[in-house]
């Protein structure tokens, strides 16, 4: 149906936990084929599969894929007009559908559940499932409430999937989802296909950024990361002004043209997004053949979770960044600005910390990168063979 020939690592054992009706909690790196895990359950499993995902792209690639598949798939979120989002109700409601992807904040409205008891289930799938830890990268308060589907949905089989968490959050995970009985899988986070670079900022690294992407990436597809929405408008209009087929995405632009820049680079070959870092989540573009950070990432699982969306055919990719000391200090001041609790301040410096520890090693990056997931590499005394 899917058109694989083969499961792919943990994926089997998955899609057999989850068909028994186990929960689980999986931990796949960006690529690594985590919708598979809870697709072809809910489509074996008798009603419907709810997915739960704060990400309005992930929503609708993936139905847009499972129906070309003639799979019934609907998603209720913000980008539907009344008309439409009571029609996809009507089809849960009447059992149409094997999958129904929905945003947390829509999930906990005491109408929804309601809606959810009145329909039989197949599955519950928690997507970006790391946004239920507080010390996490991308903590969303929302998240908290899901431990609701285990007290209203108890016979109801639970997985939690995120492609990035170190261990803390990986109990976080489970604590807070009430997941403690759940099957743990979590496959390496290396991906061998890419090459960490860090390169040391000069001038803003601008000359820098030219100098790669005429050098090795003319006519690719890949996204460059910036801070600021200012600084991604003005690193846009340089690409533009030297040749490249670049565009600006930031959440300062009109709906309408996000959504122009997104169909853009799903479909075109050779656009160069200029972004923040929300740009790229959920997006299923296999042949993105670099990520350049062109401003310090806030935590090496931002940066991880970043950089893994490139590479994703499995083909040679580069994760490139150009570093400055100055950069670091900046999220320093921010972390020490903001009104966190002193014990979260704590937590986001150790980030800082391990990140420019990653910047600044002699070593091998990619041996640094996993050591902070928690996973040793097998490399040889010149390191992994594919980073500087």
């Amino acid at each position: 149906l899917f058109g694989y020939p083969e499961f792919r690592g943990e994926q089997e054992a998955i899609v057999d936990t989850l068909v028994a009706g186990r929960n689980a909690v999986v931990l796949l790196p960006t690529g690594g084929g985590k919708s598979l895990c809870y697709q072809i359950p809910a489509i074996l499993r008798p009603g419907t599969g709810i997915v739960v995902s704060p990400l309005i792209a992930l929503m609708q690639d993936q139905v847009a894929a499972l129906a070309e598949l003639g799979i019934a798939a609907e998603f209720l979120n913000s980008s539907l007009d009344g008309h439409d989002q009571a029609r996809v109700e009507r089809r849960f409601l009447a059992g149409d559908l094997d999958l129904l992807y929905v945003a947390p904040e829509r999930l906990l409205t005491e109408r929804f559940l309601d809606l959810l008891g009145r329909v039989p289930l197949a599955l519950f799938a928690i997507g970006e499932a790391h946004c239920v830890a507080q010390w996490g990268h991308d903590f969303r308060p929302e998240y908290l409430g899901l431990a609701v589907l285990a007290e209203r949905f108890a016979g109801v089989p639970r997985i939690a999937l995120t492609a990035t968490a170190d261990a803390p959050t990986r109990r976080e995970i489970v604590e807070r989802l009430e997941l403690r009985d759940a099957r743990i899988f979590v496959a390496s986070f290396d991906r061998p296909n890419l090459r960490y670079r860090v390169v040391d900022k000069d001038d803003g690294g601008r000359r820098q950024l030219l100098a790669f992407l005429a050098d090795e990436h003319r006519g690719d597809a890949g996204i460059v990361y910036r801070i600021s929405r200012a600084k991604v408008e003005a690193t846009a209009a340089l690409l533009v002004e030297k040749g490249w087929n670049a565009l600006a995405y930031h959440a300062g632009l009109d709906a309408e043209v996000r959504r122009r820049v997104l169909a853009r680079f799903r479909a075109e070959e050779g656009v160069v997004v200029v972004a923040t870092v929300a740009f790229g989540m959920g997006i299923d573009k296999p042949d993105v053949r670099f990520v350049a950070h062109m401003d310090s990432p806030k935590s090496l699982e931002a940066y991880h979770q970043e950089t893994g969306r490139a590479g994703r055919d499995g083909l040679p990719a580069d994760a490139w960044m150009a570093y400055g000391l100055a950069d670091v200090v900046q999220l320093g001041a921010m972390i020490e600005r903001g009104e966190a609790s002193p014990e979260r301040k704590s937590v986001e410096r150790r980030k800082l910390d391990a990140l420019l520890a990653y910047c600044e090693t002699t070593a091998c990056r990619r041996s640094v990168l996993l050591r902070y997931f928690g996973e040793e590499l097998a490399a040889g005394p010149r390191g992994c063979g594919n980073c500087d």
